[in-house]
């Protein structure tokens, strides 16, 4: 298995995670395909997104697989008057991964990170490893300390 920059930032922090290798379909790259694939109860599994405010630029939020973000509370939050997902065509400029295995870890510049905060209901979490097909499961509490994540109700049960 090659590292990917994700893990090598939590290899050089020492924090301790586990990898999850799984084969993908290009067509679905979606949380629910992953948990389906995988067997990770889909709560579990924290999906990456990324926005721009009006005021602070680029931010990242992490929610769970099967929940969608609220705009209106991360904008609050953020301290923006509104945020908006990025183009999905600027995702690999902007972070340095591609649709499917962006992971909050080891993006191209170190944004505002939010979370939802469901995750601290696990022992563990799910986050992509930084490329398709591939999944770090690490505590929250690790996560949120070394990206200085703000922990937050930002999204809703759809």
């Amino acid at each position: 298995m090659k590292k990917t920059n994700a893990m090598r930032i939590l290899d050089k922090n020492k924090i301790p995670y586990g990898t999850d290798e799984y084969e993908y379909d290009e067509s679905d790259l979606s949380a629910v395909a992953m948990a389906e694939k995988t067997k990770v109860d889909i709560d579990r599994i924290f999906k990456t997104l990324v926005l721009l405010g009006d005021k602070t630029g680029y931010l990242v939020a992490c929610i769970p697989g099967k929940q969608e973000l609220d705009l209106k509370k991360l904008a609050k939050i953020s301290k923006n008057k509104k945020v908006e997902m990025i183009h999905m065509k600027d995702l690999l400029k902007i972070t340095g991964y591609m649709r499917g295995g962006c992971s909050p870890l080891g993006m191209k510049k170190l944004f505002p990170t939010y979370m939802e905060n469901s995750c601290l209901n696990f022992e563990t979490i799910f986050i992509s490893g930084g490329k398709r097909g591939m999944q770090i499961e690490i505590a929250p509490n690790n996560l949120i300390k070394i990206l200085d994540i703000r922990v937050d109700d930002i999204s809703i049960n759809i």
